[in-house]
């Protein structure tokens, strides 16, 4: 997988925690800057975590999953790229929630990765150099929800559901690719 393949996937995954970034900023706007990096580190942390256990997983059923594994990867994206779609319509939740407490914080952290759990099997069917996937989900998931507090403290909440819409996009864009390339070797 390309770098720029990798950053496309890494801003695809990023857009749930930009849109949790988003609603935290609007939930408490006077959130201080050191306060808005915790929430944004340990998003990026479960989100680069994420593919790196779904990877171990995969790299055991690589072998037998080698002749269809651009289908494997095209459903997976696919599916969490949809998936991203359709709960971008769904109304958000009870507004009364403090995006500070770290309950909340490591709650909706695991709630934002599973999808990239997902992504990390796709990633050890297609051999990708799971440290720099690593590094790179985590650096674009830490920049996408440092400027998610700063919006949603800024804007108003529909920014959220837009950037949540274009993650699925661009997920299912690169599911495609993977797919369209395979079959066309």
């Amino acid at each position: 997988m390309s770098f720029l393949t990798l950053f496309l996937l890494a801003v695809g995954l990023s857009f749930d925690s930009f849109a949790v970034s988003v609603s935290s900023g609007l939930l408490k706007k006077e959130i201080l800057f050191w306060q808005a990096v915790r929430i944004a580190f340990f998003l990026a942390l479960f989100q680069a975590l994420m593919p790196v256990v779904g990877w171990l997983g995969g790299v055991s059923v690589k072998n037998f999953m080698e002749p269809f594994d651009h289908w494997i990867a095209f459903i997976l994206l696919s599916g969490i790229g949809v998936k991203m779609i359709v709960e971008s319509f769904k109304n958000d939740e009870d507004k009364t929630v403090n995006p500070l407490d770290i309950k909340f914080i490591i709650s909706i952290s695991v709630a934002t990765s599973i999808d990239a759990l997902v992504v990390g099997i796709s990633f050890a069917l297609i051999e990708v150099n799971i440290v720099v996937a690593f590094l790179v989900i985590g650096a674009v998931t830490f920049v996408a929800s440092m400027l998610g507090i700063l919006c949603g403290k800024k804007s108003g909440g529909k920014l959220g559901k837009r950037m949540e819409i274009l993650g699925g996009l661009i997920l299912i864009a690169i599911g495609a690719k993977i797919l369209i390339q395979h079959l066309a070797a």
